[in-house]
């Protein structure tokens, strides 16, 4: 499923190429140890950059390839330290953890932010085994987080190998954030969230449906990495990581308040989901794939 190294070449000379190219990749099934890391950040930078670096490093010594944090796991989802947290202290703890993903070996998915031409961005970064920053997703659908930047592309990128995809929170609730994806070849979807919190108890079902629900109709796995609520007070998020079969069932879930680390080893077949663009609304979904992927790795501005 890893695409060539002529592909490789060819993509990095023509943009958005790349991801084209990556359609056509088929091969034998790959086999991928994932970790769902549900993290509680703090509001200090540095102190959630060492733990999440010791948690990278520790998952890379049980040969996990590819670890999930939760959205704004970096900084923190608060509205205040996403605010005042300087742009170069995320790029410098950004770097740090790149290099940690380069020295052991693990690639990572990790919620963060960007900050740029006076815009915020609530940002998924994927970093490969390399070190390499191969995707930095803007949330494209927020939930009244009016500090933010809605992002301007579906996320369409190949991780260790497999073509995968990545969304945030409130994107679950919309089916083509994952169609076009899946119908594009896409094989894993990386979820990380901070979803409401305990008190909204009417959410909690709903929110595991849905991850399911897209995993089924696609044929996908989902690696879901949400933060936990505080047993103290309630506050945060409701935790319930979860790593989700490509038939849609919840193969692994966390607790509810628990700093908890799910891991699998996915068996993940190549293909790519063909029924929608074989029906009546076929020549629409071919022109969402089309502009997925022209604006696939469209830097966020």
């Amino acid at each position: 499923m890893r695409i060539p190294l002529l592909i490789r070449l060819v993509g990095s000379v023509v943009p958005g190429l790349f991801c084209t190219l990556a359609m056509a990749a088929t091969d034998a099934p790959v086999t991928l140890k994932v970790a769902a890391v549900q993290f509680r950040s703090s509001y200090d930078l540095a102190d959630n950059l060492k733990r999440m670096g010791d948690t990278l490093s520790r998952l890379a010594d049980e040969h996990v390839k590819v670890a999930v944090f939760p959205e704004c796991a970096l900084t923190s989802y608060a509205q205040q330290a996403v605010e005042s947290v300087r742009q170069e202290d995320v790029v410098a703890a950004e770097s740090e953890l790149r290099g940690i993903c380069r020295r052991k070996g693990i690639a990572a998915v990790f919620g963060s932010v960007y900050k740029v031409n006076g815009r915020i961005y609530n940002s998924a970064v994927v970093v490969d085994s390399r070190g390499e920053v191969v995707e930095r997703y803007g949330k494209v659908y927020l939930a009244g987080e009016k500090w933010f930047t809605p992002g301007n592309h579906v996320s369409f990128f190949e991780l260790e190998g497999i073509p995968s995809t990545v969304m945030i929170c409130h994107d679950e609730r919309y089916p083509e954030m994952v169609r076009l994806p899946a119908i594009g070849g896409a094989r894993i979807v990386y979820y990380i969230s901070h979803e409401s919190g305990m008190r909204n108890e009417s959410k909690l079902a709903p929110y595991r449906a849905q991850l399911m629900a897209r995993a089924v109709e696609n044929g996908v796995y989902i690696v879901s990495a949400n933060a936990p609520a505080s047993p103290k007070d309630l506050s945060g998020s409701h935790g319930q990581s979860r790593i989700v079969n490509a038939d849609g069932n919840v193969d692994k879930e966390a607790t509810f308040f628990g700093e908890d680390i799910l891991t699998d080893t996915l068996v993940v077949k190549p293909g790519r989901l063909q029924r929608p663009l074989n029906e009546l609304m076929g020549k629409w979904w071919k022109q969402g794939v089309d502009l997925m992927l022209e604006n696939c790795h469209k830097p966020l501005d």
